[in-house]
């Protein structure tokens, strides 16, 4: 067998096929020509790659979101870890409630901005005495589950209202 025809040992990664040229004539000094095919994606994979691209795009609408679901995972690790995490967070629930008595003495809004001022407050408060509540008892326990996903609901409405949109 001619060392034209004899195929010789090539590693090439798993799922990748590879097409081997022999020597041409007249270019025996030279190594053989490697095409290299890859194989195609499945259609999970597809799907997988086309969600994480969308999720990417509207990274910046979805922001609410990303920060519900870490502080779902933050307080089930700090539930985990040690109940009395709750005390230390406790007082983080009357944050929001300080920083409107603070803005309001120092720049008294009227109408529309003193609404949003109360709900924005309401809905912080909120979310802290929840982050409070769930890392003691547990971020599923109970109606906090039922909290959340308000909250997360409430959080993403204001936030695609007040947000620009490109």
């Amino acid at each position: 067998m001619s060392s034209r025809t004899r195929t010789r040992a090539v590693k090439t990664a798993a799922g990748v096929h590879t097409v081997r040229l022999p020597r041409q004539r007249g270019r025996r000094r030279l190594d053989p020509f490697v095409i290299v095919v890859p194989e195609h994606p499945s259609l999970t994979r597809q799907v997988l790659s086309g969600l994480t691209l969308m999720l990417w795009d509207h990274r910046r609408a979805l922001a609410p979101t990303g920060i519900a679901v870490l502080a779902l995972a933050v307080t089930a690790l700090l539930h985990v870890l040690g109940w009395w995490s709750a005390l230390v967070l406790a007082p983080l629930a009357l944050a929001p409630a300080a920083w409107f008595t603070l803005v309001q003495l120092r720049r008294p809004a009227r109408r529309s901005a003193l609404a949003w001022r109360i709900g924005l407050t309401v809905l912080a408060t909120l979310a802290a005495a929840w982050v409070a509540l769930a890392a003691g008892f547990g971020p599923l326990a109970g109606p906090l589950e039922l909290v959340w996903l308000l909250t997360l609901i409430a959080a993403q409405s204001a936030w695609s209202v007040v947000r620009r949109t490109r």
